[in-house]
Order: C-alpha cells, then structure tokens, then sequence
C-alpha cells in the first residue's frame, strides 16, 4: 500500500525515529500507526524518542577540509552534557558527520528548513516536466509526492545516506547515537565552502576515496 506523509509524520511524533526508519516501519506494519511504533521499538530504534524532550546545549563545532583546501566544512553538533562532549565516540561523530557534509553537499539540515519558495519552484518543475510526458492530471500530484521525497534526500542532511553506511540515513546514524550514547544528539547547523573550478569532480572523487578505504 501507498503510505502517506501524514502517517509517517504520526509514526515520527510518537517515536522519533527517521523518516526512512517511520516508512519502512508503516510499510512492515500495512500501514497501521501503533504497529509501526512498536516495531520500531523492538528494533530499539524508537529509543531516541526518549531524549526528544531533553536540551541539547553541549557539543562541539567540527571541522573537514579536503582537496588541498579546496572543499571546507565546519559543523556543530549538540549533545547534552560536557561530559559526552569530549569522549571519543561523541568527537568521532561530529568528525564523520563533518566528512559526509563535504562529500554530499546537503544544502539544509531538513525538509522543515527548505524554504517555501525554493519548494513551490521544485514541484512547478515536476509539474510541467509531467504535463509535457503526457502523465494524467490525476497522477501528477502523487508522482510529484515521490519526486519531492527524492528531493529532500539530496538536499537535505538527515535524510541523506550517511557516506559511509548508505544502508542509514544521517537521521538514522543520529537516532543509533543517541540511544548508544544515552543522551539527545543534534546536528545545529554547517557550512559549506568550495574553492575554485572542478569542485564537482573533487567532489566525486572524494566519495570514491571514502568508499575505496571502506572496500565498498
């Protein structure tokens, strides 16, 4: 069965659990809320929903530079104590995240920060390209659904695959944290520098470096 934004938004809320994780979850459950939540709590993937009210105020800003100082990132990262801040684990997070901004060039942290306009002119694409397919009216809108989603995962950070398990999003790496670490873990906010021409091709070979020294 097709699942809709509105259950996965209802399986997010009582779970805090990824968008990928909240789908596969619905899709595992035949669409049904409650089943999904539990399913995910089995899997221990809901446990971060624990931590959802808790301030993260602690952390560390990363950073990653690449390609001769060509590409350039710096990344905070919050968690809740001091404590946590400074452990390896927590250190080695921030540096891994640091390093997929760079090769993955996310241009917001999630889909609630893609700004409305640059949304409405994504969808007025997909809308036009699908009239001059000949796709029906009544398709349109629910192919355009789908091609938003592809949108929000390679623009947006927490639902990119993370660069160096792609199985897991960088949600689903946070989530897996936050339940191993015991304490609510953010990402805040990044930036992003490219110096100079061929980015793009730095860019590419960066990834395959990554994938190269993980034997994918």
């Amino acid at each position: 069965m097709t699942i809709d934004a509105s259950r996965i938004t209802k399986v997010r809320e009582q779970s805090g659990a990824g968008v990928l994780d909240c789908k596969k979850a619905l899709e595992e459950a035949n669409g049904n809320v409650a089943q999904a939540v539990d399913i995910l709590r089995k899997k221990g993937i809901a446990k971060a929903a624990k931590r959802a009210g808790k301030i993260a105020a602690e952390g560390a800003v990363g950073s990653y530079i690449h390609g001769a100082g060509k590409i350039g990132v710096l990344v905070e990262v919050n968690c809740e104590t001091d404590f946590v801040a400074k452990t390896d684990a927590f250190q080695s997070l921030v540096s891994d995240i640091a390093m997929h901004i760079a090769a993955a060039a996310p241009q917001y942290i999630c889909s609630a920060d893609v700004p409305g306009e640059h949304v409405e002119k994504e969808k007025d694409v997909y809308r036009e390209q699908l009239k001059t397919e000949g796709k029906p009216a009544e398709m349109i809108e629910n192919i355009i659904q789908g091609k938003m989603a592809k949108f929000y995962k390679e623009v947006c950070l927490l639902e990119q695959p993370f660069i160096k398990d792609e199985e897991k999003t960088i949600q689903a790496l946070l989530d897996q944290k936050t339940a191993e670490i015991g304490e609510k873990i953010q990402v805040r906010r990044f930036a992003r520098f490219a110096l100079g021409e061929g980015i793009e091709k730095e860019t590419t070979d960066f990834v395959r470096e990554v994938q190269e020294q993980l034997g994918a």
